[in-house]
């Protein structure tokens, strides 16, 4: 891999990509060539972590027949399940890894301590947040801004199932335009459903950049960490 230009950096997995095809638990093939890359960046000298979320296993959110609390509860577990499940992948190729979760899980993963954090990536290991930020009515999109702005991230890279931001959703509206660079501003008053708006304002009040992009081709995730081309860029000022 070619210098990389982003150092430290947080990735944000949705839940519904471990799904593959099958639509929802974890499809371990999937999950293998997502980790090897992440593994390919690691050698490469990146320092990286991950916020996964939890949809693969439970979205009671959208039933509207649960209590938000419990609902929001249950998808949190559903987000440590998913980040242990890679932590074992990742650890079967061959890279070290740290699962910290916001939940009180003693018995099953470490509490969320930054000092660990950044020593864990210091030491070349993967490090994966679950739990979500632990509060209900916070998004894994949240979650992944909080844990950018503790380890003091270079670049949030959101893996999505399209190729960027649009002014609209391109499945749905084939005159839909693409950006390639917008303002976390841009993102709060236009309303862009790429991330919500409390992800939004931790990035832009931290001074992070957010690399929106198609996880289609895990490929994309080592080339957004060497300042590719990929995706659209959501950062303070345009690149020049």
């Amino acid at each position: 891999m070619s210098s990389l230009k982003y150092h430290r950096v947080l990735l944000k997995l949705s839940g519904e990509v471990l799904a593959g095809e099958s639509g929802g638990g974890i499809d371990f093939s999937v999950a293998e060539r997502i980790c090897a890359e992440v593994v390919s960046c690691v050698r490469a000298g990146a320092e990286l972590a991950l916020v996964v979320g939890g949809g693969n296993f439970w979205r009671g959110r959208t039933g509207g027949r649960m209590d938000a609390v419990r609902a929001d509860q249950m998808g949190m577990l559903a987000t440590v399940m998913n980040a242990i499940a890679l932590a074992d992948t990742l650890e079967q190729l061959g890279v070290g890894t740290l699962v910290q979760c916001s939940l009180f899980l003693p018995q099953v993963v470490s509490p969320i301590s930054k000092p660990a954090a950044l020593a864990a990536l210091a030491e070349g290991k993967v490090v994966l947040f679950g739990g979500g930020t632990g509060n209900p009515f916070f998004t894994t999109d949240s979650t992944a801004a909080l844990r950018a702005a503790e380890i003091e991230a270079d670049v949030v890279l959101k893996a999505t199932n399209v190729d960027g931001v649009y002014d609209k959703d391109p499945r749905r509206y084939p005159s839909a335009v693409k950006f390639d660079v917008l303002t976390h501003d841009d993102i709060l008053t236009r309303r862009l459903r790429v991330m919500d708006s409390t992800a939004a304002s931790l990035c832009r009040d931290n001074g992070i950049p957010m690399l929106v992009f198609n996880l289609s081709d895990p490929s994309h995730i080592s080339r957004a960490i060497r300042g590719e081309s990929v995706g659209t860029l959501i950062t303070d000022a345009p690149a020049s």
